[in-house]
């Protein structure tokens, strides 16, 4: 039997968090992130930007426990990805006045910034180099660092703030993992997700059709890290989108092939990886 592979087209959609406190999160997402509040009902809301659908998700867990950084498997973050290098420098200008905090990373196939939203949620904003600008190695695996941005070529970019443009989308999503081996099981060999570059022996990094990475995967909250408990802030589940039914079949099928149990939700077939990250699969 051919192992499978996943669809070149397929791509990441929603992310869904745990927050604690609801308004304060609207706050944060739409006044400093910028995305645009799509829909608000007890003690949810959706967030996206013009034409985009859901991008982001929040629920809130009354009295949740906000955790040690790096101490449990689960989300280190989810990456918004902006259509332009004129976006990103507009954003980071719109960041540096509001006082966030930020950290930063030329990664030779993108540049991105870094922040925490009130509840230590990890997130990445970042736009890519042209795909003819990314290098590979003998292996053939990507070449990525993580240098200082050019952050004044970056802000002679900058525009008028008006929130996150259109074409903007969720990139990738970043988790802490227990084992690699593990993780590869569920997310090589059930999900189908083609392996681009290895982190020395902490990380590696996988994808659809050829992109530098649409989920990583780390060990970096320890090999063997317990997971999140049930009322801690984080990630609720992440979506898969596949191009059509037929696709999403095939991964449904390749999942339970590598022995994971896929169970039906509203938004479609899920699993959840050996560390208790949900991975939601649905259709464009």
């Amino acid at each position: 039997m051919t192992a499978y592979r996943i669809h070149p087209e397929a791509h990441m959609g929603r992310v869904q968090l745990k927050v604690s406190q609801l308004e304060r999160s609207i706050a944060f997402y739409t006044e400093i992130i910028g995305l645009e509040l799509l829909s608000q009902s007890e003690g949810r809301a959706e967030f996206g930007v013009e034409g985009s659908g859901v991008l982001l998700g929040i629920e809130e867990t009354p009295n949740a426990r906000i955790l040690r950084p790096q101490s449990v498997t689960g989300l280190y973050h989810f990456a918004i990805l902006l259509p332009s290098r004129e976006a990103l420098g507009t954003t980071l200008l719109h960041l540096a006045r509001t006082g966030m905090e930020i950290g930063q990373g030329d990664h030779l196939v993108s540049e991105a910034f870094y922040m925490n939203d009130p509840d230590g949620n990890g997130i990445e904003i970042y736009a890519d180099r042209p795909r003819s600008q990314w290098q590979t190695d003998a292996k053939g695996e990507y070449v990525m660092a993580t240098d200082p941005v050019d952050v004044d070529s970056l802000l002679k970019l900058a525009g008028e703030w008006k929130g996150l443009p259109a074409g903007t989308v969720i990139g990738h999503v970043h988790l802490h993992v227990g084992n690699l081996p593990d993780a590869r099981k569920f997310y090589v060999d059930g999900l189908g997700f083609d392996v681009v570059l290895h982190f020395g022996n902490a990380a590696l990094f996988v994808s659809a059709g050829g992109y530098h990475h649409h989920m990583g995967l780390n060990t970096w909250a320890g090999v063997g890290a317990p997971a999140a408990p049930a009322d801690a802030v984080g990630l609720q589940y992440f979506t898969l989108v596949y191009p059509n039914a037929e696709e999403r079949s095939k991964a449904v099928a390749a999942l339970q092939e590598a022995g994971f149990e896929v169970s039906e939700t509203p938004e479609g077939p899920s699993a959840l990886d050996p560390f208790g990250s949900r991975a939601v699969l649905t259709v464009a």
